[in-house]
């Protein structure tokens, strides 16, 4: 079962990365984090991302195309990093972000989302 795992934006994550003991030790511990799943074979890919200000949004409407530039509103609902990953089923994938440091200075989410597979589009 492959997986999407998002860590949700903060306030924090929207402000830039800035190289801090905190922050250095956050980015440490993530990576220590990341071998572990290397090495358990779950790992598939995964990054953090810059904040919004540096994003473009392309809104659809019909034929239509409209550039939104960031930053965006609604922080929570923003992504700042995120894995993609094969676990066994679910369970596997919150045992594993139960594990994961807090990716964020202060209170923090992350989503799990699973990722279609060809069996779901047939009959």
């Amino acid at each position: 079962m492959r997986v999407m795992v998002l860590v949700k934006a903060t306030g924090d994550s929207e402000k830039g990365f800035v190289p801090t003991p905190e922050t250095m030790a956050m980015m440490a511990a993530m990576g220590r984090f990341n071998d572990e799943l290397q090495e358990a074979g779950i790992l598939v890919s995964g990054d953090g991302l810059t904040p919004s200000s540096r994003g473009k949004r392309i809104a659809f409407d019909g034929t239509g195309r409209t550039v939104i530039d960031g930053p965006f509103p609604a922080t929570r609902e923003l992504v700042a990093g995120f894995w993609l990953w094969n676990v066994r089923d679910m369970d596997e994938a919150v045992a594993w972000v139960k594990r994961c440091p807090n990716p964020m200075p202060g209170p923090s989410e992350i989503e799990i989302r699973p990722l279609y597979e060809m069996e779901d589009w047939t009959a």
